[in-house]
Protein backbone atom coordinates (compact mmCIF):
# COMPACT_ATOMS: atom_id res chain seq x y z
CA UNK A 1 0.00 0.00 0.00
CA UNK A 2 1.33 3.40 -0.97
CA UNK A 3 0.09 6.51 0.79
CA UNK A 4 -0.09 9.78 -1.12
CA UNK A 5 -1.02 13.03 0.58
CA UNK A 6 -0.30 15.13 -2.50
CA UNK A 7 -2.36 18.31 -2.50
CA UNK A 8 -3.16 18.09 1.21
CA UNK A 9 -2.19 20.73 3.75
CA UNK A 10 -1.31 19.73 7.29
CA UNK A 11 -0.93 21.69 10.52
CA UNK A 12 1.09 19.82 13.16
CA UNK A 13 1.26 20.99 16.76
CA UNK A 14 4.37 20.84 18.95
CA UNK A 15 6.36 19.88 15.86
CA UNK A 16 9.79 21.33 16.59
CA UNK A 17 10.95 18.09 18.23
CA UNK A 18 9.91 14.65 19.43
CA UNK A 19 6.71 13.05 18.20
CA UNK A 20 5.45 16.20 16.47
CA UNK A 21 8.64 16.49 14.43
CA UNK A 22 8.49 12.83 13.42
CA UNK A 23 4.88 13.26 12.32
CA UNK A 24 5.69 16.35 10.28
CA UNK A 25 8.58 14.57 8.57
CA UNK A 26 6.45 11.59 7.53
CA UNK A 27 3.50 13.71 6.37
CA UNK A 28 5.86 15.78 4.24
CA UNK A 29 7.56 12.67 2.85
CA UNK A 30 4.11 11.40 1.84
CA UNK A 31 3.39 14.57 -0.14
CA UNK A 32 1.60 16.89 2.28
CA UNK A 33 2.45 20.56 2.58
CA UNK A 34 3.18 21.05 6.28
CA UNK A 35 2.87 23.98 8.63
CA UNK A 36 4.94 23.43 11.75
CA UNK A 37 3.60 24.86 15.00
CA UNK A 38 5.66 25.45 18.15
CA UNK A 39 7.43 28.16 20.18
CA UNK A 40 11.06 28.09 19.03
CA UNK A 41 11.28 30.04 15.78
CA UNK A 42 14.93 29.22 15.07
CA UNK A 43 14.27 25.48 15.31
CA UNK A 44 11.06 25.73 13.28
CA UNK A 45 12.77 27.72 10.54
CA UNK A 46 15.56 25.18 10.23
CA UNK A 47 13.19 22.21 10.22
CA UNK A 48 10.81 23.76 7.67
CA UNK A 49 13.74 24.22 5.31
CA UNK A 50 14.77 20.57 5.62
CA UNK A 51 11.39 18.80 5.41
CA UNK A 52 11.02 16.47 2.42
CA UNK A 53 9.56 18.20 -0.64
CA UNK A 54 8.29 15.55 -3.09
CA UNK A 55 6.37 18.14 -5.11
CA UNK A 56 8.66 21.06 -4.30
CA UNK A 57 5.94 22.42 -2.06
CA UNK A 58 6.70 25.29 0.32
CA UNK A 59 6.39 24.23 3.93
CA UNK A 60 5.64 26.87 6.56
CA UNK A 61 5.99 27.39 10.27
CA UNK A 62 3.91 29.23 12.84
CA UNK A 63 5.34 30.45 16.13
CA UNK A 64 2.87 30.17 19.00
CA UNK A 65 2.98 29.49 22.73
CA UNK A 66 0.45 26.87 23.83
CA UNK A 67 0.72 28.06 27.44
CA UNK A 68 -0.66 31.55 26.64
CA UNK A 69 -4.23 30.81 25.59
CA UNK A 70 -5.23 34.34 24.56
CA UNK A 71 -2.14 34.91 22.44
CA UNK A 72 -2.51 31.41 21.02
CA UNK A 73 -6.09 32.06 19.92
CA UNK A 74 -5.03 35.26 18.18
CA UNK A 75 -2.32 33.33 16.33
CA UNK A 76 -4.93 30.82 15.15
CA UNK A 77 -7.27 33.60 14.05
CA UNK A 78 -4.50 35.18 11.98
CA UNK A 79 -3.32 31.87 10.52
CA UNK A 80 -6.73 30.58 9.43
CA UNK A 81 -7.68 33.95 7.97
CA UNK A 82 -5.15 33.24 5.22
CA UNK A 83 -4.63 29.46 5.35
CA UNK A 84 -6.46 26.20 5.73
CA UNK A 85 -5.71 22.69 6.91
CA UNK A 86 -6.95 19.41 5.47
CA UNK A 87 -5.06 17.47 8.15
CA UNK A 88 -4.89 18.74 11.72
CA UNK A 89 -2.62 17.00 14.20
CA UNK A 90 -3.49 18.27 17.68
CA UNK A 91 -0.35 17.72 19.71
CA UNK A 92 0.72 19.77 22.70
CA UNK A 93 3.55 19.73 25.19
CA UNK A 94 2.79 17.90 28.41
CA UNK A 95 1.82 19.68 31.64
CA UNK A 96 3.97 19.51 34.75
CA UNK A 97 4.17 16.18 36.52
CA UNK A 98 2.72 15.66 39.99
CA UNK A 99 0.14 13.71 41.95
CA UNK A 100 -3.48 14.65 42.59
CA UNK A 101 -2.52 15.60 46.14
CA UNK A 102 0.19 17.95 44.91
CA UNK A 103 -1.79 19.77 42.23
CA UNK A 104 -4.06 22.70 43.06
CA UNK A 105 -6.95 24.47 41.37
CA UNK A 106 -4.73 26.87 39.44
CA UNK A 107 -2.70 23.96 38.09
CA UNK A 108 -5.82 22.38 36.59
CA UNK A 109 -6.87 25.66 34.98
CA UNK A 110 -3.44 26.02 33.40
CA UNK A 111 -3.50 22.43 32.18
CA UNK A 112 -7.02 22.82 30.78
CA UNK A 113 -5.91 25.82 28.73
CA UNK A 114 -2.78 23.99 27.53
CA UNK A 115 -4.23 20.59 26.70
CA UNK A 116 -7.88 21.20 25.90
CA UNK A 117 -8.68 24.76 24.92
CA UNK A 118 -5.83 24.98 22.40
CA UNK A 119 -6.99 21.73 20.79
CA UNK A 120 -10.64 22.74 20.69
CA UNK A 121 -9.96 26.21 19.33
CA UNK A 122 -7.56 25.09 16.61
CA UNK A 123 -10.11 22.50 15.50
CA UNK A 124 -12.89 25.08 15.55
CA UNK A 125 -10.91 27.28 13.17
CA UNK A 126 -9.95 24.38 10.88
CA UNK A 127 -13.41 22.86 10.51
CA UNK A 128 -15.14 25.35 8.15
CA UNK A 129 -12.68 24.56 5.33
CA UNK A 130 -12.90 20.84 6.00
CA UNK A 131 -16.70 20.91 5.91
CA UNK A 132 -16.82 23.02 2.75
CA UNK A 133 -14.24 20.75 1.08
CA UNK A 134 -15.87 17.56 2.35
CA UNK A 135 -12.55 16.22 3.56
CA UNK A 136 -10.76 16.43 6.86
CA UNK A 137 -8.53 14.48 9.19
CA UNK A 138 -8.37 15.50 12.86
CA UNK A 139 -5.89 13.46 14.88
CA UNK A 140 -5.52 14.09 18.61
CA UNK A 141 -2.39 12.88 20.38
CA UNK A 142 -3.38 11.98 23.93
CA UNK A 143 -1.99 9.41 26.33
CA UNK A 144 -2.35 5.84 27.50
CA UNK A 145 -3.17 7.41 30.87
CA UNK A 146 -6.77 8.03 29.78
CA UNK A 147 -7.29 4.27 30.18
CA UNK A 148 -4.89 3.61 33.04
CA UNK A 149 -4.10 6.78 35.02
CA UNK A 150 -0.46 7.36 35.90
CA UNK A 151 0.01 8.40 39.52
CA UNK A 152 2.55 11.15 38.87
CA UNK A 153 0.60 12.68 35.94
CA UNK A 154 -2.62 13.87 37.54
CA UNK A 155 -3.03 16.87 35.23
CA UNK A 156 -2.43 14.87 32.07
CA UNK A 157 -4.71 12.03 33.22
CA UNK A 158 -7.55 14.43 33.83
CA UNK A 159 -7.44 16.82 30.89
CA UNK A 160 -6.43 14.34 28.20
CA UNK A 161 -9.49 12.30 29.16
CA UNK A 162 -11.59 15.35 28.32
CA UNK A 163 -9.89 15.59 24.90
CA UNK A 164 -10.75 11.94 24.19
CA UNK A 165 -14.45 12.29 25.02
CA UNK A 166 -14.67 15.59 23.12
CA UNK A 167 -13.01 13.96 20.11
CA UNK A 168 -15.46 11.07 20.17
CA UNK A 169 -18.39 13.50 20.38
CA UNK A 170 -17.07 15.59 17.49
CA UNK A 171 -16.44 12.50 15.36
CA UNK A 172 -20.13 11.57 15.36
CA UNK A 173 -21.11 15.07 14.24
CA UNK A 174 -18.74 15.56 11.31
CA UNK A 175 -18.58 12.03 9.88
CA UNK A 176 -21.26 12.92 7.32
CA UNK A 177 -18.86 15.54 5.92
CA UNK A 178 -16.14 12.94 5.28
CA UNK A 179 -14.16 14.24 8.26
CA UNK A 180 -12.59 11.72 10.60
CA UNK A 181 -11.59 12.37 14.21
CA UNK A 182 -9.35 9.90 16.01
CA UNK A 183 -7.49 9.88 19.32
CA UNK A 184 -4.07 8.30 19.70
CA UNK A 185 -3.25 6.87 23.12
CA UNK A 186 0.48 7.39 23.26
CA UNK A 187 2.75 5.06 25.20
CA UNK A 188 6.38 5.61 26.11
CA UNK A 189 8.52 6.92 23.25
CA UNK A 190 12.19 7.80 22.95
CA UNK A 191 11.73 11.54 23.51
CA UNK A 192 12.97 14.23 25.88
CA UNK A 193 9.60 14.11 27.65
CA UNK A 194 9.91 10.47 28.70
CA UNK A 195 13.47 11.06 29.88
CA UNK A 196 12.24 13.96 32.02
CA UNK A 197 9.55 11.74 33.57
CA UNK A 198 11.99 8.89 34.14
CA UNK A 199 14.41 11.26 35.86
CA UNK A 200 11.65 12.52 38.15
CA UNK A 201 10.50 9.04 39.11
CA UNK A 202 14.06 7.75 39.57
CA UNK A 203 14.81 10.62 41.94
CA UNK A 204 11.57 10.04 43.87
CA UNK A 205 12.45 6.37 44.33
CA UNK A 206 16.11 7.03 45.07
CA UNK A 207 17.29 4.99 42.10
CA UNK A 208 19.91 5.66 39.44
CA UNK A 209 18.27 6.75 36.19
CA UNK A 210 19.52 3.73 34.22
CA UNK A 211 18.21 1.35 36.90
CA UNK A 212 14.78 2.96 36.85
CA UNK A 213 14.71 2.99 33.04
CA UNK A 214 15.56 -0.71 32.90
CA UNK A 215 12.73 -1.45 35.33
CA UNK A 216 10.32 0.68 33.30
CA UNK A 217 11.21 -1.12 30.08
CA UNK A 218 10.47 -4.44 31.76
CA UNK A 219 6.83 -3.35 32.17
CA UNK A 220 6.46 -2.93 28.39
CA UNK A 221 5.74 -6.25 26.65
CA UNK A 222 8.02 -5.27 23.74
CA UNK A 223 10.79 -4.36 26.24
CA UNK A 224 11.65 -1.12 24.47
CA UNK A 225 10.54 2.47 23.99
CA UNK A 226 8.65 3.42 20.85
CA UNK A 227 10.52 5.26 18.13
CA UNK A 228 9.08 8.64 17.03
CA UNK A 229 8.95 7.54 13.38
CA UNK A 230 6.55 4.76 14.40
CA UNK A 231 4.15 7.44 15.55
CA UNK A 232 4.72 9.29 12.28
CA UNK A 233 3.71 6.20 10.34
CA UNK A 234 0.46 5.77 12.30
CA UNK A 235 -0.58 9.41 11.97
CA UNK A 236 0.20 9.42 8.24
CA UNK A 237 -2.02 6.38 7.71
CA UNK A 238 -4.89 7.99 9.66
CA UNK A 239 -4.47 11.12 7.53
CA UNK A 240 -4.75 9.17 4.29
CA UNK A 241 -7.63 8.21 2.04
CA UNK A 242 -7.02 4.59 3.04
CA UNK A 243 -8.25 5.37 6.57
CA UNK A 244 -11.49 7.01 5.45
CA UNK A 245 -13.73 4.60 7.40
CA UNK A 246 -11.87 4.90 10.71
CA UNK A 247 -13.32 7.55 13.00
CA UNK A 248 -14.20 8.09 16.64
CA UNK A 249 -11.59 5.60 17.75
CA UNK A 250 -8.97 5.52 20.51
CA UNK A 251 -5.89 3.87 19.00
CA UNK A 252 -3.13 2.79 21.38
CA UNK A 253 0.47 2.78 20.22
CA UNK A 254 2.33 1.60 23.30
CA UNK A 255 4.12 -1.67 22.70
CA UNK A 256 1.35 -3.49 24.56
CA UNK A 257 1.75 -1.49 27.77
CA UNK A 258 -1.97 -0.86 28.36
CA UNK A 259 -3.36 -3.89 30.16
CA UNK A 260 -7.06 -3.05 29.93
CA UNK A 261 -9.15 -3.94 26.88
Amino acid sequence: MQISLNGKKALVGASSSGLGKAIALQLAASGATVTLLARNEAVLQELAATLPRPGQQEHQYLVADFSDIDAYKQKMDDYFAANQADILVNNTSGPSAGTALEKKDADYVTAFNLLFRTVQYTTEKALPHMIANRFGRIINLTSRSVKEPIEALALSNTIRSAVVTWGKTLATQVAKDNITVNNILTGNFETDRILELYEREAAAKGLPLETYKAQALETIPMKRLGQPEEMGNLVTFLASAQAAYITGTNIAIDGGLIKSV
